[in-house]
C-alpha cells in the first residue's frame, strides 16, 4: 500500500512538471490522472487499491463520531436529571474479533465513548468487561456499538 502512495505522488508531481505549472490546482489534477492509472493497474498490486483501506478508515471514523455523540446524548440525559438514578456495573460482551491491534482498537474505541470504560480484557482476547454507568441503558448502548465498530474494524484490517 504504501508503494502505491508514492505512486500516486509520483505521478502527481511529474504531471505538474509536464504540464509545467507549479500550483494546487496542477498537482490536484495529476493526482487524480494518478488515482485512474492506480485504478487501471490495480490487478498488479499484491495489496488493494490504498483508497478503499482510507475509506474503510474514514468510515470507521465516522462511526466513532456518531457512536461518540450518541452516547453523550445518553449520558447528559443521565447527568441533567433533577436526581440521578443510575445503576452502575461492570457486564462482558463477547468479540469475534482476532489479533491484538483488532482487539486493543476495540477495547479503546469503547473507552473513548462515554458512558463506559473497558475495565479487563480476557487472556484469549474473546472478552471484555466493561464498567457502565448505568447497567439497563449503557450496556445495551455499549453492545450496539460494538457492533457497529466491530463491523467498522474488520473492513480497516482485513482484506
Amino acid at each position: 500500500m504504501p508503494i502505491q502512495v508514492l505512486i500516486n505522488l509520483f505521478i502527481a508531481f511529474l504531471w505538474m512538471f509536464l504540464q509545467d505549472d507549479w500550483s494546487v490546482l496542477s498537482f490536484f489534477s495529476g493526482y487524480l490522472v494518478g488515482i485512474i492509472v492506480l485504478i487501471v493497474l490495480e490487478k498488479f498490486f499484491k495489496a488493494p487499491l490504498y483508497l478503499r483501506s482510507l475509506l474503510a478508515i474514514l468510515k470507521l471514523f465516522f462511526v466513532f463520531i456518531w457512536e461518540l455523540f450518541t452516547s453523550s446524548i445518553l449520558v447528559i440525559r443521565q447527568v441533567i436529571r433533577p436526581r440521578i438514578n443510575i445503576t452502575p456495573g461492570i457486564f462482558t460482551i463477547e468479540t469475534e474479533l482476532e489479533g491484538e491491534l483488532e482487539v486493543t482498537l476495540l477495547a479503546l474505541l469503547l473507552s473513548l465513548t462515554p458512558g463506559s470504560v473497558v475495565v479487563e480484557v480476557s487472556h484469549d482476547n474473546k472478552v471484555f468487561y466493561i464498567h457502565a454507568m448505568d447497567i439497563p441503558e449503557s450496556s445495551e448502548s455499549v453492545i450496539v456499538s460494538k457492533d457497529r465498530f466491530e463491523k467498522a474494524i474488520k473492513k480497516v484490517t482485513r482484506k
